[in-house]
């Protein structure tokens, strides 16, 4: 699904990604861990276009998509969501996700019809928004809803242009642990149809979902395998998990 090979990346002289190669198979839940400053959200940033790299080849499907922009990734069967939520809170819920699904359409550049006469889009949002049981709720703001269900509508954003491979970076950033949980639930429900890729500090979140695990450390990759396998590596408890907590 995703090839990296030797992705190097800095800013004003500072390096920031140096050697990064790794490949994600498709159907894989493939989490990211580091510490503060490990290179992880500008890796997540590189990978679906935002911003260029140095030096280094990404393949998807195996088209190199190296210097392709994020919205043609976007085209190609990328999704992304992020760390701060980019929804429009004085909208509805159904507004929002009828203009995320309208923006992946070739009618999004015509300018006068009303999003009403289009009733496909108002049958995908339904869909979309019954897998996380918010249809009861599509035309309240954005506003009144929790951060935890404002999460779950971020990720239903990203999943309207159908993606092949979706990035999430830190999907459970100031939730609780019962939003966290619910969380998990829908990001399982998209098995067999969405390749996975994110970023996480929640060790909680990472464990039961993640099929393997990739360590970035100073801009580097230190260690790679199942949860089990990262939990028990020496390396990886003494620069991120910590070797004074043997249960961790």
């Amino acid at each position: 699904m995703l090839k990296v090979e030797n992705l190097l990346h800095n800013y004003d002289g500072l390096t920031v990604l140096m050697d990064v190669s790794f490949s994600i198979e498709s159907g894989e839940r493939v989490g990211l861990i580091g510490p503060n400053g490990a290179g992880k959200t500008t890796l997540l940033n590189i990978l679906s276009g935002l911003i260029r790299h140095v030096s280094g080849r990404i393949y998807f499907l195996d088209k190199e998509v190296s210097r392709l922009p994020a919205y043609k990734r976007t085209s190609l069967g990328i999704g992304r969501s992020f760390q701060i939520n980019a929804l429009f809170p004085n909208l509805s819920l159904l507004d929002n996700v009828r203009l995320a699904i309208q923006g992946t359409k070739a009618c999004r550049f015509q300018m006068f019809r009303t999003i009403n006469s289009y009733g496909d889009t108002l049958k995908e949002a339904k869909a979309l928004l019954e897998r996380v049981n918010l249809w009861e709720r599509r035309y309240d703001p954005i506003h009144t809803l929790s951060h935890g269900k404002q999460r779950q509508l971020e990720i239903l954003l990203a999943l309207a242009s159908k993606p092949k491979l979706l990035f999430l970076d830190e999907p459970s950033a100031g939730l609780t642990g019962d939003e966290t949980a619910d969380l998990v639930n829908v990001i399982r429900s998209l098995v067999g149809h969405t390749t996975i890729f994110f970023c996480a500090h929640d060790m909680s979140l990472l464990f039961s979902l993640a099929d393997r695990v990739i360590v970035l450390h100073i801009g580097q990759i230190v260690a790679q395998g199942t949860p089990q396998e990262i939990r028990d590596n020496p390396v990886v408890r003494e620069i991120y998990l910590g070797t004074e907590n043997e249960n961790t």
